[in-house]
């Protein structure tokens, strides 16, 4: 019998048959896997990443930032289809197609990817925590061991509410980044200049490393392996083509509306650094834009101890509600690579063990020093950029397998069209490197 991914939630939610309720009744119930993907479009490392572009570039990183989430919706649509056609994740699919060596490589390469994920939660929650609280960053960093509880005590309600509420934490920090932007005035006419491309991306060396940390922060190799896992949380009939169409339609739709709000959410910081620190100089720290919130002498009028404490307080929730992804895209990724299951409470303890060694080690090393702390965000940001091509190749080949996806295997012009963004990412990877 083929082992079930994610076995503790994979086909625990009941959706109505294609013959049954209303298009909403049936919307509603597919809605959520799609909230939990886009929040790890929402993490600190976002935030970092969004703020320097903004604080360094205006809104001209904008097209960067579009342009990620549309390749995003792409590929989360390919996993998506992965996932509920074959009733397979994506770690699954690779392992049985690859050799051990391989497969061990690749397993290694994705552990990386999860470590630099979490590494970006570590750091953001510290921050927070310290922003808020005046805890002490080592303080912060030895604290976030203690998010396994909160990740236990949300998995003990089910995966339905666990949707529920990272849907309500995107609704808060959504509303929260609105605020903000509202209240600085900002130009709308430049906002739209910053969707219009230009080379000087490619031409200016670090302008084009903060584009992969934005690509790396949007598009991120946990994102495509847990929607490949929870695509199946979904209780419908596999044998059924009606019903698989109807899962695959109301599946992208959930994906396509929560990525939008995750567009929605990184533009509002992108603009938020842009509108209120460009004319500053490169207020790049998560700690600058806290105390930048607050001060006359930066933002005028528009200082305010309020959002400046509502803006650490969002980065707190979305460090903390992040870390849910990342479990369980761990457990995806050990699962199907090399078939060990842990409890989840054990996989969560030894990742953040294994990420708070560098942590650790990097952080006494430059004494803790606040602003050269959060640069591990941008550093972590540009390795999963690095990531994505082993991870999307694979991805976009599976899918396009007619034996494995019979009737929804990728037409031809979406295998180019879909070859052709991953050899985008992994083009722009290159002429950073060199």
């Amino acid at each position: 019998m083929k082992k079930k991914s994610l076995d503790e939630i994979n086909g625990s939610v009941t959706v109505p048959t294609v013959y049954e309720a209303a298009f909403w009744q049936k919307f509603l119930a597919y809605s959520g896997p799609g909230a939990l993907v886009a929040v790890g479009y929402m993490d600190p490392g976002n935030w970092l990443t969004s703020l320097s572009g903004g604080s360094q570039y205006g809104y001209q990183l904008l097209v960067v930032l579009f342009s990620s989430i549309l390749i995003a919706m792409v590929m989360q649509s390919l996993s998506i289809k992965l996932g509920v056609v074959t009733r397979t994740d994506l770690a699954q699919a690779i392992a049985a197609r690859v050799n051990k060596p391989i497969r061990i490589t690749l397993w290694l390469l994705n552990e990386l990817a999860m470590m630099a994920t979490d590494l970006t939660g570590v750091v953001g929650t510290a921050v927070a925590l310290k922003l808020l609280f005046h805890l002490p960053l080592l303080a912060g960093v030895l604290l976030t061991i203690a998010d396994v509880l909160i990740v236990l005590f949300f998995l003990h309600f089910g995966i339905r509410r666990i949707e529920f509420i990272v849907l309500f934490a995107i609704l808060v920090v959504g509303v929260i980044f609105a605020v903000e932007v509202c209240r600085a005035h900002p130009a709308f006419v430049r906002i739209m200049a910053g969707f219009t491309p230009h080379e000087r991306i490619l031409t200016d060396h670090a302008e084009l490393i903060l584009s992969l940390g934005i690509i790396g922060a949007t598009i991120m190799p946990h994102n495509i392996y847990l929607h490949s896992a929870l695509a199946q949380s979904r209780r419908y009939d596999e044998h059924d083509p009606k019903q698989v169409t109807e899962t695959l339609k109301f599946a992208n739709w959930d994906s396509v509306i929560h990525l939008v709000a995750a567009l929605v959410v990184n533009a509002l910081l992108l603009v938020l650094g842009g509108t209120l620190f460009f004319l500053h100089g490169n207020l790049a720290s998560l700690q600058d834009v806290f105390y930048g919130l607050k001060n006359p002498a930066i933002v005028g009028a528009l200082a305010s101890p309020l959002m400046s404490w509502l803006f650490a307080f969002a980065l707190l929730i979305t460090g903390l509600i992040s870390s849910i992804t990342s479990t369980l895209a761990g457990q995806i990724v050990m699962e199907g690579y090399i078939n060990i299951r842990l409890p989840l409470w054990k996989r969560r303890l030894l990742t953040r063990f294994v990420t708070l060694i560098p942590i650790l080690i990097i952080g006494f090393l430059i004494r803790f020093n606040e602003t050269q702390f959060e640069q591990l965000i941008i550093y972590a940001q540009v390795v999963l950029s690095i990531a994505l091509p082993f991870t999307l190749f694979p991805l976009v080949a599976i899918t396009s397998d007619r034996n494995l996806m019979g009737s929804h295997v990728n037409k031809r012009w979406q295998t180019i069209g879909a070859y052709l963004l991953v050899t985008l990412i992994t083009g722009l990877n290159l002429v950073a490197l060199i």
